[in-house]
């Protein structure tokens, strides 16, 4: 009899061993991973410009440029912007020739007293080729906003102890002739398609 009872409490504790192993292993899941929030940065304007260049008198290539450029830009966690907001002031305008760059400034061309500054806002932005990125948005230039494309190129991204900074570089050409600015294109002149590059270098804005 005995002997029964003891075999009965090994049984038993056989089966509370089962049970605790049982509830000791747990099923594994996955650690959470931690995705970077997008981040923004402010445009440094020391070492940010827009350049534009037009055909001159049917001829050579002209070449001008903005040196006072504001806003800022974003991108995501994988480096790929997202975002840009800009604005440009006319009155940095240089040519190169102090009486060239009054012309520039008035009502034949940019009209800085009407029209002070240009902007361009972003709506969208998508991956293209070679690792380049296509942006849309809009325009505003010479009191008339009109949409346009730009490819994009991402330049760099580091930090080298003066702040986690980010460089693009954006191009695109318009027609001046849809933002009103008509000056020489009728005799061919001045030519009507110009051609943009905006080279912009921004710090991230503290959190």
């Amino acid at each position: 009899m005995l002997g029964k009872y003891l075999s009965v409490a090994a049984l038993v504790s056989l089966a509370c061993v089962g049970v605790a192993a049982t509830q000791s292993v747990k099923p594994t899941t996955a650690p959470a991973t931690t995705v970077a929030s997008s981040a923004t940065y402010d445009i440094d304007d020391v070492h940010s410009s827009a350049l534009f260049r037009v055909q001159h008198a049917g001829a050579g290539q002209f070449w001008g440029r903005f040196t006072d450029v504001d806003g800022t830009m974003s991108f995501d966690a994988a480096n790929a912007p997202t975002g840009f907001d800009i604005t440009i002031s006319i009155e940095s305008v240089d040519s190169g020739e102090p009486k060239l760059d009054g012309h520039l400034k008035s009502p034949d061309f940019f009209n800085v007293k009407e029209f002070p500054s240009m902007t361009f806002r972003s709506t969208g932005l998508k991956k293209g080729a070679n690792g380049m990125f296509e942006a849309t948005g809009d325009l505003t230039m010479h009191g008339v906003t009109k949409p346009i494309t730009s490819v994009i190129e991402v330049t760099g991204m580091a930090d080298m102890g003066m702040g986690a900074r980010a460089g693009v570089e954006a191009t695109f050409s318009v027609k001046r002739s849809d933002f009103g600015m008509n000056y020489g294109v009728e005799k061919g002149m001045i030519g009507d398609v110009v051609k943009v590059i905006v080279n912009l270098e921004g710090v991230k804005a503290k959190a």
